[in-house]
């Protein structure tokens, strides 16, 4: 299917409040737009009922709602009509994703020859890649290369003359440089890379940003098509990418008084913030993209400068709200004044909570319960005190060995950066839609991890 033959008439994502009445208790806006309230203490997503795959796939389980996916994908291209849409992959990534952007329209952001050879097996176009990192490895520029990836984005000044050593020819290869706009912005520091002194882009005030932008413009074979940006993860407010643009404006209006080249591209990255809790802030695509094209038309007037084409990389805002994971309760333990319940998954399946302290909406699905709410802490299986899921969440006084716990906004970041700690296995991928199920990615067997352990 081509993305010509798309329906994009879908509506705009629902407003919490229209989908309140399904959800008598508690705010629904953590949960994707499908989500539906069912009899016996049951949800259904996209048509389905959360225990029911539960039953049919095991637990833990993470389940994608594909119209949800390509509803907030059609949501960035009403936002940004003008603007290329570039999903990145780096959220979650398998072949029907790829298909999925693909069918949507959207381009394709990737950081490894692996992401790069995932998006190849669905022959998506590769002129629609967009690949960056701040360590490419040689394999990943041969990969990006060897396909014909569009716009390779620089991160150091020892990929300039890499790079340009590999390009075939006889064409040049695109290339865009990350630069530093000091601007710190981000839900945690450790996903904060806008900021001066940290490991991504070069920065524009020390000067790094102009030497190898000159640098790039004595190579023939890289064509240097504009300027790339991330300032960083799970921003919940337009103001920092207006802050952005401004700099980024003066900056490629620096380059072309003082080259004489007017880069025609600008990427702004992702870094869109969802709501994990009931009432995060999480302005949609449209309150992102007034404030930034507002701000754009305005830096270009008064720099005399011609308005780039944009480019933005949401990632988590298109993926994590289309998931739900799904775990099945192991133990219940009550130590201290507090409440543990263990599930059967933890931090092999979602390191976020460890990594930097993400919190989530928990919910018990498939049993109606009239006992009293409690303050529990939801734990994983693994053998570290910080494997913790989910502190301070309400749960039934009576959840018990068995239930199944469900947690919403779990699409990004989780699975795709999920291990095989205490050789428990990555679990599987489920889409669902129109009251449908399918299996995207299988649950990994102990079979498939012994198959890399060679020794004797």
């Amino acid at each position: 299917m081509t993305a010509a033959s798309v329906d994009r008439t879908a509506p705009e994502l629902p407003a919490p409040s229209d989908r309140a009445a399904a959800w008598p208790s508690a705010s629904p806006s953590v949960w994707p737009a499908s989500a539906v309230s069912a009899p016996g203490g049951d949800v259904t997503v996209g048509g389905v009922s959360l225990t029911g795959l539960a039953e049919r796939y095991g637990t833990p389980t993470y389940v994608l709602d594909e119209g949800e996916v390509r509803a907030r994908a059609r949501a960035w291209q009403r936002a940004l009509p003008d603007a290329e849409i570039v999903y990145a992959g780096k959220a979650f990534l398998c072949r029907a994703v790829v298909d999925w952007v693909e069918e949507e329209g959207l381009g394709l952001d990737v950081c490894s020859a692996g992401e790069l050879e995932v998006a190849a097996t669905r022959g998506f176009p590769a002129d629609r890649i967009v690949m960056h990192g701040n360590a490419k490895s040689p394999e990943d520029l041969r990969t990006a290369l060897r396909l014909g990836v569009g716009r390779i984005v620089i991160d150091s000044d020892c990929e300039i003359a890499r790079l340009a050593a590999q390009v075939p020819g006889p064409g040049a290869q695109q290339v865009m440089v990350r630069v530093l706009p000091g601007i710190e912005a981000g839900g945690h520091k450790k996903i904060r890379t806008g900021a001066e002194g940290q490991k991504f882009g070069l920065s524009i005030a020390e000067g790094d940003a102009e030497d190898a932008i000159a640098r790039i413009l004595g190579q023939p074979r890289l064509e240097l098509v504009g300027l790339h940006c991330h300032l960083g993860s799970q921003i919940a407010s337009p103001e920092p990418y207006a802050q952005a643009v401004r700099r980024l404006v003066s900056f490629l209006a620096r380059i072309r008084d003082r080259y004489g080249i007017t880069l025609r591209e600008l990427d702004l990255g992702g870094g869109f913030a969802v709501a994990y809790l009931p009432g995060d802030p999480a302005p949609t695509p449209a309150a992102y993209g007034r404030r930034i094209t507002d701000e754009l038309q305005y830096a270009c007037a008064e720099s005399g400068f011609p308005v780039p084409r944009l480019t933005v990389e949401p990632g988590r805002s298109i993926m994590a709200p289309a998931g739900v994971a799904l775990y099945r309760v192991l133990s219940v333990k009550r130590s201290a004044g507090q409440v543990f319940v263990a599930v059967d998954g933890g931090m092999s399946d979602n390191p976020r909570p460890a990594l930097y302290g993400a919190r989530y909406t928990v919910r018990m699905v498939g049993r109606a319960s009239t006992a009293p709410m409690r303050t529990t802490t939801v734990v994983g299986r693994h053998c570290e005190a910080g494997d913790v899921l989910a502190e301070s969440v309400e749960l039934p006084e009576d959840v018990r060995p068995g239930d199944v716990l469900a947690v919403p906004a779990s699409g990004a970041y989780q699975v795709s950066m999920a291990s095989g700690y205490n050789t428990t296995g990555r679990p599987p991928v489920v889409a669902v839609t129109e009251g449908r199920s399918r299996l995207l990615v299988r649950r990994e067997r102990v079979e498939d991890l012994l198959i890399r352990d060679v020794g004797l």
